[in-house]
């Protein structure tokens, strides 16, 4: 048995998706997407829904526990993406019903178990918001953290690269806005392809969050935004530096389903598996 408690996770949506976001894995009914991430040997997978309150809550928990699987955490990608909501948008009332859909994310991720919500793309962008958007979004994640705490659940706020995003783009952005938000419920949600972008090191932002008690969650994909081992990116010196931290918790692919959905998330678990058993044992 390692020493760590480092898990793997498989991004999946939820069965009420209207249609296919990008990074999302396995293929089939989601009681067949659950199997196969049990099949495939994950130990969790992190639910990606657009309307968590058209979803049967009971059900979905039934099918996760009998699997002996967790919910990793809530992805929120779906909305902006399928729905166009985003917090910062500068439509009021698109500005209005994201945030009551974040609010219903974190009951659904209290419902569901999960530990957490990220908050990637649905935060928008500065440029919609107008010179307050920074103290806007640091007033709305702060007041969702609230809700949240209530509930035993975190927000994970994900640093994307400057392409995807005009306001936290590293995960020195990332630390700083946390301590101007100043919650203990909001932390960082790392993804290794945006890390390979936006940063200098494949290792540094890891420790610095680690060692801030920030790091709440952890995305994987390669740099091409392929499985693990199908890109450029080491994700041995990466799964080393989380270990020596003591980063303990899920590891959760959100990746191209390529060359299927099914391929890519073996593809991930194999190579993972491989790194995290080379860990030193007690």
């Amino acid at each position: 048995m390692t020493s760590h408690n480092m898990r793997l996770s498989l991004a999946v949506q939820t069965p009420e998706s209207p249609s296919p976001v990008p990074v999302a894995l396995l293929s089939g009914s989601f009681p067949q997407k659950v199997e196969k991430a049990r099949q495939i040997g994950a130990q969790g997978i992190e639910l990606m829904p657009f309307d968590p309150q058209a979803l049967d809550v009971a059900e979905i928990r039934r099918l996760v526990e009998s699997a002996q699987l967790q919910v990793s955490a809530i992805g929120s990608g779906a909305v902006p993406f399928l729905g166009g909501l985003t917090l910062l948008n500068s439509d009021p009332e698109k500005a209005r019903l994201a945030r009551q859909r974040l609010k219903e994310l974190v009951q659904f991720a209290h419902l569901v178990g999960a530990p957490l919500v990220t908050i990637g793309s649905f935060r928008g962008r500065l440029a919609g918001a107008g010179i307050q958007g920074e103290a806007q979004l640091a007033a709305i994640l702060g007041e969702a953290a609230d809700h949240a705490q209530e509930l035993q659940v975190r927000l994970a706020l994900e640093p994307l690269n400057h392409y995807e995003t005009d306001i936290v783009q590293n995960a020195g952005q990332g630390l700083d806005f946390i301590q101007r938000v100043g919650h203990p419920c909001l932390g960082l949600l790392l993804d290794t392809y945006h890390v390979n972008i936006e940063e200098c090191s494949w290792t540094v932002p890891f420790k610095q969050a680690q060692q801030a008690g920030c790091l709440f969650h952890i995305h994987l994909s390669d740099n091409n935004r392929l499985a693990p081992g199908f890109g450029l990116i080491d994700f041995s010196c990466i799964v080393q530096a989380l270990y020596e931290n003591g980063y303990q918790g899920f590891l959760s692919a959100e990746l191209f389903p390529q060359p299927d959905a099914d391929t890519a998330a073996r593809q991930t678990i194999r190579h993972m598996q491989a790194l995290l058993e080379n860990l030193p044992c007690n």
